[in-house]
């Protein structure tokens, strides 16, 4: 499945705006809702978000929605009104992706500097990764995903890469000096002795054909699925914010935990229903741990360059600690090990 065209495709880096969200006043949110068409009745509440500010709002009719409003200068307007392209896609073809609301045609919309959309409320509950008819059921629903996501590529949306996940974060934490001096040597020595490991894992899949990127979930955690029983029941996907190009390996292997013999079992289990709609090729295994290893570091250098947002050092108070860099640059030598080991397989 080669990729329809060899365009590269880069996401800006802007430059952490300090209080991007100083101006998101109850009234300015409230407004900016109404400018869609919709009536609000004063109620709001404040959901987990924090790379984006998300709300619970209720409506005069009584519903609510939710309202997502894009961190400023993270994804241009066409990177975004891509992934609603794409979450409309995949809600056409009735899959259970949560996608944005359209009013006058558009399902994005703008007020007071801020670019934001409005969805459906969607109830649930994380799903039980244990079992492994839960875990068949999410391999049939992603493979369903993928394979609408293969029938093209994003022009606006970047590609997963070594560069943007692993040595830019790592570049930034270093060149803004967040790491204690007394640590800075075993932690420089330690992210590149990984990003060597994982680059060369990265070339033997990419440059032996092995892997042809798609247009992927892009950050399919537990947090963003949600669980409903009953009829129709099983899982609904939300937030494609990180939707992206990629391995089809990106949106399998963050349901794996456990040891090895349990990740195995996991895996054959999603694999088996990922198979029933959608082929995978075994070789992309390889992939688990450097992307495992590129979102550590990228989880890092994320939170290094959101500090200057006060939700930041509020919500996340270990962060730039001794103790917190003493942990990370145990967790990346343990990460250094995992990356020598072979990586899963499939039974055959």
């Amino acid at each position: 499945m080669p990729k329809k065209n060899n365009k590269p495709v880069t996401a800006p880096v802007a430059a952490p705006v300090a209080a991007p969200y100083a101006g998101l006043t109850p009234e300015c949110l409230l407004d900016a809702i109404e400018t869609t068409g919709q009536r609000c009745d004063g109620r709001l509440a404040a959901l987990n978000s924090y790379e984006n500010r998300v709300y619970q709002v209720w409506l005069e009719s009584g519903e609510s929605v939710i309202a997502k409003f894009y961190r400023p200068q993270r994804w241009s307007r066409a990177a975004i009104l891509e992934e609603h392209a794409f979450a409309l896609e995949l809600a056409q073809a009735e899959l259970p992706v949560v996608a944005p609301l359209a009013f006058n045609g558009r399902t994005l919309h703008e007020h007071g500097g801020f670019m934001l959309a409005l969805y459906p409320r969607q109830g649930g509950r994380t799903p039980e990764f244990e079992d492994d008819e839960t875990l068949r059921w999410l391999g049939r629903f992603i493979a369903r995903i993928h394979a609408i996501g293969a029938l093209t590529d994003f022009e606006h949306r970047s590609e997963i890469s070594i560069e943007e996940f692993g040595a830019a974060p790592v570049r930034y934490v270093l060149e803004n000096d967040f790491v204690p001096a007394d640590l800075r040597v075993a932690y420089e020595s330690t992210a590149l002795d990984v990003l060597a490991r994982v680059k060369n894992r990265w070339q033997q899949c990419y440059e032996g054909g092995n892997v042809y990127p798609l247009r992927l979930h892009g950050d399919c955690h537990a947090g963003n699925i949600l669980w409903t029983d009953g009829s129709p029941g099983g899982p609904h996907f939300v937030d494609l914010d990180d939707a992206r190009m990629g391995p089809a390996v990106q949106d399998l292997w963050m349901w794996l935990g456990g040891g090895r013999d349990a990740q195995q079992q996991q895996l054959a289990a999603i694999i088996d229903g990922y198979r029933e709609f959608f082929d995978f090729d075994p070789r992309e295994l390889a992939l688990i741990e450097p992307l495992r290893t590129l979102r550590m570091l990228h989880y890092a250098g994320w939170l290094a360059r959101r500090w200057d947002d006060p939700t930041f050092p509020q919500n996340f108070p270990f962060f730039n600690t001794q103790r917190y860099w003493q942990d990370h640059i145990l967790a990346l030598r343990e990460q250094a090990a995992a990356l020598d080991e072979p990586p899963l397989a499939l039974e055959r």
